[in-house]
């Protein structure tokens, strides 16, 4: 069974909780006070506070982008050889108009970086938390979208997502994160600008490889 530490208590992180919760992990909830309050307190996990041990071979980082130094200043060297998730979609909320991360980087390559002894995947950041919670986008699975450059990483995530009754799909290597956080950038301005909803999202049809086989090998007569 996976142990997973969530760090946050927003609703990101409660959605993110659910999802753990179903997948019959081991959860751990780690916010600024023991008594968070709101939904993720009355999820039956363990409560403790930032600083304290992590308990979860999993380490998911549902804060903002900009508390991220304030996390690692408190967690340490926690998080080595950890598989550290981040969620974050880096972007400025004050304009909406830009990421906040160097060109061609990422929130998750800027993380790698700061904790190079971590494996950092990027995941989570493409689905809003009712699609996550109730695990389906208009009567399809939720797909969740990560990305990483430790495969072992990568597929540990993809179980606990795929037992929690969603599809998991790996993008590729942590440059793809990028990829991702513009996707993101996406959905959320889209949804700010009330073109769709905060309840809405994105799901990928289920891949029929057999069909797929033959598409390549068929031939289209002139």
């Amino acid at each position: 069974m996976t142990s997973v530490s969530v760090i946050g208590t927003g609703k990101m992180a409660a959605a993110i909780t659910e999802v753990f919760i179903r997948s019959k992990a081991s959860v751990q909830v780690l916010g600024r006070s023991p008594d968070p309050g709101g939904p993720i307190e009355q999820l039956d996990v363990e409560h403790a506070v930032i600083g304290d041990d992590l308990t979860g071979d999993v380490v998911v980082l549902a804060v903002p982008y900009e508390a991220f130094g304030d996390v690692i200043a408190r967690c340490g060297d926690q998080l080595d050889g950890k598989v550290v998730v981040d969620i974050s979609n880096p972007i400025d909320f004050s304009t909406f108009d830009e990421l906040v991360v160097p060109t061609g980087s990422s929130a998750a390559a800027e993380l790698s970086q700061q904790i190079p002894t971590a494996r950092v995947v990027k995941a989570f950041n493409t689905t809003f938390g009712h699609t996550l919670v109730h695990g389906t986008v208009d009567g399809t699975p939720t797909t969740v979208l990560l990305a990483g450059d430790d495969v072992d990483a990568k597929v540990a995530l993809m179980e606990v997502v795929e037992a929690a009754g969603m599809r998991a799909v790996d993008v590729g290597l942590l440059p793809r994160a990028k990829d991702l956080e513009s996707t993101g950038f996406l959905q959320i301005t889209l949804a700010a600008l009330a073109q769709t909803s905060f309840d809405s999202g994105f799901a990928l049809s289920p891949f029929d490889t057999d069909a797929a086989r033959r598409a390549r090998t068929e031939v289209v007569p002139d």
